[in-house]
């Protein structure tokens, strides 16, 4: 395979083991665009058109539009439905045309079957240590980053629309808010490829923290921003022209969706905490302890679409806070049923959605390519990625302990990847002659970033020096003490982190989960009672069991230490003796 040759020969300093790995990693991705590609052209190009049909009828143009048709033969009715204008190009493929329409999908199902289960998981599986460690960067990147790099897409490409205009490529209407919500759409990023080549080199972990804490919120703010500048409504004729009033009302729609889709997330997460942790009994019944976990986190979606919110958004968090608390909870074999079943289906989507890419760059019947909307994206997605990790970076440093080094700096540029997500925000609204060409181009840009910028993730590795082999679980320097590295995770970590830490520790753990300090050791002694109520008997016998543990340290150590001062007395006795 092409992808895995050069993923052989440019390894560099790697070994042939770690670049057989990162290949493998890669090359899933590559293997399920590949198959979606060869049976779209199967589909398009080898499906015989027929013309054994009679002539079509001509109808008068009627004033308000039918989606039905009833015709009366011989008193017997039969009922048309319409599917669409079909051009007088292809009056004669119509049996080609519906068979395009039955591999089409309804866009609504990345959204609402497809998608929930990718977010879950990038929620669930997320590695809280060195997300929270570098939270304050992350989620700079992820909102400021996010939102400066759709603005400057946005306004690039709206310059591009008007050299269109001017040198008469542009055939249809195409507004400066199009161009926003295009940029938007792809300022999504989904460095997939990337970050499964780093999980098997196992690459610095702090890079990796960066990158996949960038990339889960940068989709739950993509999507919540598409949805603003969708609800951007000008009052008075002029719908497309500025209006104040109704920026700050896409602005507050903005907060205002994001806001209640990560509280129902994270109440949810909450309530799913709860009822593990007061059903103590559920433990003995892992497969209906699995069912119920599963049924909670997809209801949370359910939840926030039934509310008004946006319900990935919602899933995201709810995944971030079961994975904080409720997995506390759970046996040990449903800790591994959930991790797997998630897995499994994020593994799932994932590549049905690739590869219906791959399908829907033959299949869609209403492409729209143009070479100078196509190099002007390509040269907006640059210059707004710079403009996203640079100045960004800069800023971040000057208050950062450990700094982001120009080598990760470079990695994060090079890793704004566009894949499943981009894709299920095009397609959901391909109505209008702007957005047509938005989605064609966005499949373009996904296919050359997932093969071009994937397929060199190991190559440019080696060119920036950045490590690999690191032990995710172990900082530099190294040291024994337990109790010394959590401070220093704790002290190294964002100062957000740091405002809930001690809270989250002291109270929310044991109230949510059978760990942490017992409630009566942490809350005032006039609220004994209260304490004793809401801290878990496990707590309790934990406590005591760490207790216990620790006696009988001290009590080795004392006695080994006494060992070998009445070894060290005896030998002095002993030495003396015989000098006299």
């Amino acid at each position: 395979m092409l992808v895995r040759f050069l993923l052989y020969t440019s390894a560099g300093t790697q070994n042939s083991a770690a670049s057989y790995r990162s290949g493998r990693s890669a090359s899933w991705i590559f293997n399920s665009l590949l198959p979606g590609l060869i049976v779209g052209v199967i589909l398009r190009y080898g499906t015989p058109s027929t013309s054994g049909h009679d002539k079509p009828f001509s109808c008068s143009q009627e004033d308000r539009p039918f989606t039905t048709l009833l015709v009366n033969v011989s008193g017997k009715f039969f009922e048309y439905t319409l599917k669409g204008e079909i051009s007088p190009g292809k009056i004669h493929n119509v049996e080609q045309n519906d068979m395009l329409r039955k591999v089409t999908f309804d866009p609504e199902v990345f959204f609402n079957i497809l998608l929930p289960p990718i977010i879950f998981h990038a929620g669930y599986s997320l590695k809280k240590r060195h997300f929270f460690r570098n939270l304050g960067s992350i989620l700079a990147y992820a909102f400021l980053g996010t939102a400066v790099s759709c603005f400057i897409i946005g306004n690039l490409m709206y310059g591009v629309v008007k050299l269109m205009k001017l040198v008469g490529q542009l055939s249809g209407k195409f507004y400066y808010t199009d161009c926003l919500l295009f940029g938007a759409i792809i300022s999504a990023t989904d460095p997939v490829t990337v970050l499964a080549i780093f999980n098997e080199l196992h690459a610095d972990v702090d890079l990796y923290a960066l990158l996949f804490g960038e990339s889960v919120l940068n989709d739950a703010v993509a999507i919540v921003l598409s949805s603003s500048i969708v609800a951007y409504q000008p009052t008075g004729e002029n719908t497309h022209a500025f209006d104040a009033a109704a920026f700050f009302k896409s602005v507050g729609v903005f907060l205002g969706i994001f806001s209640g889709s990560f509280m129902m997330g994270a109440v949810t997460g909450v309530v799913t905490a709860l009822i593990s942790f007061f059903f103590t009994k559920l433990h003995c019944f892992p497969l209906l302890e699995t069912a119920l976990f599963f049924l909670m986190s997809w209801s949370t979606f359910l939840l926030a679409e039934a509310c008004g919110f946006t319900g990935v958004v919602a899933v995201l968090f709810c995944g971030i806070t079961q994975a904080h608390y409720t997995y506390n909870n759970l046996s040990v074999e449903s800790r591994s049923r959930t991790k797997q079943l998630f897995e499994v289906l994020h593994f799932l989507a994932e590549n049905f959605i690739f590869s219906y890419m791959g399908l829907a760059l033959f299949t869609f019947q209403k492409h729209i390519f143009s070479p100078v909307f196509i190099i002007g994206a390509f040269v907006a997605i640059f210059l707004g990625r710079a403009a996203h990790i640079y100045p960004l970076s800069f800023l971040l440093n000057l208050g950062r302990r450990h700094k982001i080094s120009w080598n990760f700096q470079h990695m994060m540029m090079f890793s704004g990847l566009r894949g499943a997500m981009a894709f299920a925000l095009a397609i959901r609204d391909t109505a209008t002659y702007s957005h047509q060409m938005m989605f064609s181009t966005t499949l373009l840009i996904v296919f050359f970033t997932v093969w071009i910028v994937g397929g060199g993730t190991t190559p440019m590795l080696s060119w920036l020096n950045i490590r690999v082999g690191v032990d995710p679980d172990q900082d530099p320097p190294p040291t024994n003490d337990n109790s010394e590295r959590r401070n220093r995770t704790k002290q190294e970590s964002a100062w957000l982190f740091r405002l809930w830490y001690s809270f989250d520790h002291n109270y929310l753990k044991p109230i949510l989960t059978h760990s942490g300090p017992p409630l009566t050791t942490t809350l005032p002694s006039w609220c004994g009672l209260v304490a004793h109520c809401l801290t878990s008997p496990q707590v309790y016998d934990v406590s005591r069991a760490t207790q216990y543990l620790c006696f009988v340290f001290y009590v080795f150590n004392f006695t080994k230490n006494l060992a070998m001062v009445t070894s060290l007395l005896c030998s002095s006795s002993t030495a003396s003796s015989l000098l006299i």
